[in-house]
């Protein structure tokens, strides 16, 4: 495939870019909007160039494993990381529940603060894709909005709670 698909969801939110940074790498306040409507774990949060981050999201007797390292971290401008799937020893693998789903993603989201709103991008790509992976992750893309919108509902939630000094 000569274009590798890039996934991107722009979003404004209202409240400060500090507030906002702080809903992204606070893992307290990670947990409670990554993964939204399940129980999300966060076993490691290094927030450093080279840092993990160990997630686990759980709904009933199942859960998904992913690790992402931090490759870039700029505070409240930007956060880039390798995100993957990964087995119970945190070791990289295939995602065991989408065949074909790349198995590593280049994550990018950057801040940019407008007065008492934020504006924040994030973007995602296959790294190193196979064409099967590139050609699923093109097909699925369209459906990503979903998790991504309702975990930022529940950011907006975050904020008017930090913003009413209830969080």
């Amino acid at each position: 495939m000569s274009e590798m698909p890039e996934y991107l969801l722009d979003r404004v939110f209202d409240a400060p870019l500090e507030m906002v940074w702080q809903a992204w790498t606070d893992p307290e306040l990670l947990a409670r909007w990554y993964g939204p409507g399940i129980e999300t774990i966060i076993h490691k949060f290094d927030l450093k160039p080279g840092g993990s981050w160990l997630n686990e999201m759980k709904w009933g007797d199942k859960s998904d494993l992913s690790k992402m390292v931090f490759q870039e971290v700029e505070p409240q401008q930007k956060l880039v990381w390798h995100h993957s799937s990964t087995d119970a020893e945190w070791n990289v693998v295939s995602n065991p529940m989408m065949e074909n789903w790349p198995r590593v993603f280049l994550t990018t989201v950057t801040f940019e603060g407008a007065g008492s709103k934020t504006n924040v991008r994030l973007t995602m790509m296959p790294v190193d894709a196979t064409d099967a992976e590139v050609a699923c992750f093109a097909e699925k893309m369209a459906g990503m909005g979903n998790g991504w919108g309702g975990g930022y509902k529940v950011i907006d939630e975050i904020l008017a709670e930090l913003q009413a000094g209830t969080a």
